[in-house]
């Protein structure tokens, strides 16, 4: 990424992501960009403003212990959440049941009764790694991805819940859809859920 770059690494999603808001509620004009990713996150500094970049990052990330960056922070947004209505209709909802041994209308109690946290984006534009604080639906990804995956798919594995922005192949288990819309370029801010942002599930009516 560049000198000016400087990569954080850290010891987990929820640490990244409370390191992340720091950042983005300090601000500092020489930086440009601050990126998380599920145990990273990446300080884009302006050209020769690595050294000033450098001790705000320190003291952003541990104001009282310049040599610690703390494993986690309030987890509140501080906006409202966005919540999806989802239509429970998945062709992997019965297998996601079997592996946690509940039954299908528990997976979906369990999928709308939590909050989620979008920790980062990856994969495609607009695709949110949403996690929930008791980890309930922890399943492992599909030992066999599909080629094409529809768009608005609601899907689990690894700790995650995603909802797929277009149609692209995956190996996720997919429970539900939904008609949100994740990624639309004419929007002012094209992603709908942007990291930090809170996600609340219903069941569509």
């Amino acid at each position: 990424m560049g000198e000016s770059a400087i990569l954080v690494e850290l010891p987990d999603a929820p640490a990244a992501l409370a390191l992340y808001r720091r950042l983005r509620t300090a601000q500092l004009p020489s930086v440009v960009d601050v990126v998380p990713a599920e145990r990273t996150v990446l300080v884009v500094a302006r050209p020769g403003s690595r050294a000033a970049a450098e001790r705000w990052l320190l003291q952003a990330a541990a104001p009282d212990a310049p040599d610690t960056i703390p494993a986690a922070v309030t987890t509140t947004s501080g906006s409202a959440p966005v919540i999806l209505p989802v239509r429970y209709n998945g062709p992997d909802l019965a297998e996601v049941a079997d592996l946690l041994s509940l039954t299908p209308e528990e997976v979906v109690a369990a999928h709308t009764g939590e909050l989620w946290t979008a920790s980062f984006i990856g994969f495609a534009p607009g695709f949110a790694y949403l996690r929930a604080a008791d980890g309930r639906l922890d399943v492992p990804r599909r030992s066999s991805p599909r080629a094409a995956v529809p768009p608005g798919s609601v899907a689990l594995a690894a700790g995650y819940c995603g909802i797929y922005p277009r149609e692209s192949p995956g190996g996720w288990h997919l429970i539900g859809t939904t008609d949100a819309v994740l990624w639309d370029a004419e929007r002012a801010d094209p992603a709908l859920l942007a990291p930090g942002t809170e996600v609340g599930f219903r069941r569509a009516d």
